[in-house]
C-alpha cells in the first residue's frame, strides 16, 4: 500500500496470482463506460464554451461563481442516491483502486465510511463558499490571497465525490434514470478544472477513461432519412401487353 501526497492510498497488486495459485477475479467491468450510458447527455454541445472566462469578468469572480454552482449541483446529485450510500454498503470512501482518507484541520488522518467522508466534504465546502471573507459577494470586497488554493481544495474534494458516484452508485443512478445528468455534470466539471488547472491530473487520472469519452462533444444525431417514393404501378398497357413467340 503506497501513500500519496494528495491524501489517498493506492492499492498496489504485488502479484498476478493469489497465494493458493488461483488467478484473481477479473477486474470489475465499468458499467459507466458502456456506450449505451456514455451517449446519454443532457446537452450535446461543446461544454468548453461554458467554462471559458468571459472577457469582461474577473477571474476570481468567475471561479467563485462556478465553484459554488458545482458544489450545489454535486451535492444535489449525491443526495439522489444517499439512501444507498451507507456505512454498511460503503465502509470506505473508494473510487476505482483508491481509498480516500479524511484529514482534519490539524492534519489528523481518519479512515471513515463514504457517507461520513461526503458529509465532511459538503460541510467544509458549505463553510467556505458561504464565508464572506473567502467568497465575497459585496461589491468592492477583495478576494483573499489564499482564494485560489481554497478553490483547488474544494474542487479536489468534489472530484472524490463524483468518482465515488460512478464507482459505487452508478447502478442506482441508472435505476433513477439520472445518468444523463451525472454524465453532463461530470463532463462540465472536468472541462472546468482542466481549463483553470484546479485539480492535479495525477488526482483525476483514475477516471481518465471516462473523462476521455465524456469530455468529447457528443456527435450530432444522424439525419432522419427522407421517406422513399412509393413504387409506381405499371400502366394498364404494360399489364395487358403479351409477348408473342
Amino acid at each position: 500500500m503506497r501513500f500519496k501526497r494528495n491524501g489517498s492510498y493506492t492499492l498496489n497488486r504485488k502479484s498476478k496470482t493469489k497465494p493458493n495459485g488461483k488467478k484473481p477475479p477479473a477486474e470489475e467491468k465499468k458499467q459507466y463506460l458502456e456506450l449505451e450510458y456514455t451517449k446519454i447527455r443532457v446537452v450535446d454541445f461543446d461544454l468548453k464554451e461554458l467554462v471559458v472566462l468571459p472577457r469582461e469578468i474577473d477571474l476570481n469572480e468567475w471561479l467563485a461563481s462556478n465553484t459554488t454552482t458545482f458544489f450545489n449541483l454535486i451535492n444535489l446529485q449525491y443526495s439522489t442516491i444517499s439512501e444507498f450510500c451507507t456505512g454498511d454498503t460503503c465502509q470506505a470512501m473508494t473510487a476505482c483502486n483508491t481509498i480516500y482518507y479524511w484529514y482534519d484541520e490539524r492534519g489528523k488522518k481518519t479512515k471513515c465510511t463514504a457517507p461520513q467522508y461526503v458529509d465532511f466534504v459538503m460541510s467544509l465546502c458549505q463553510k467556505l463558499v458561504t464565508d464572506e471573507e473567502i467568497f465575497p459577494t459585496k461589491y468592492g470586497k477583495e478576494f483573499p490571497n489564499s482564494f485560489e488554493s481554497l478553490v483547488k481544495k474544494i474542487c479536489r474534494y468534489l472530484f472524490h465525490v463524483l468518482a465515488h458516484l460512478y464507482w459505487a452508485h452508478f447502478k442506482e443512478t441508472v435505476a433513477l434514470d439520472l445518468q444523463g445528468h451525472l454524465n453532463t455534470l461530470y463532463a462540465h466539471f472536468i472541462v472546468f478544472v482542466r481549463e483553470f488547472n484546479l485539480v492535479d491530473p495525477k488526482e483525476t487520472c483514475i477516471m481518465d477513461d471516462l473523462s476521455e469519452v465524456l469530455c468529447t462533444p457528443a456527435p450530432p444525431p444522424a439525419p432522419t432519412p427522407a421517406p422513399s417514393a412509393p413504387a409506381s404501378a405499371p400502366s394498364p398497357s404494360a399489364q395487358n401487353h403479351v409477348t408473342e413467340r
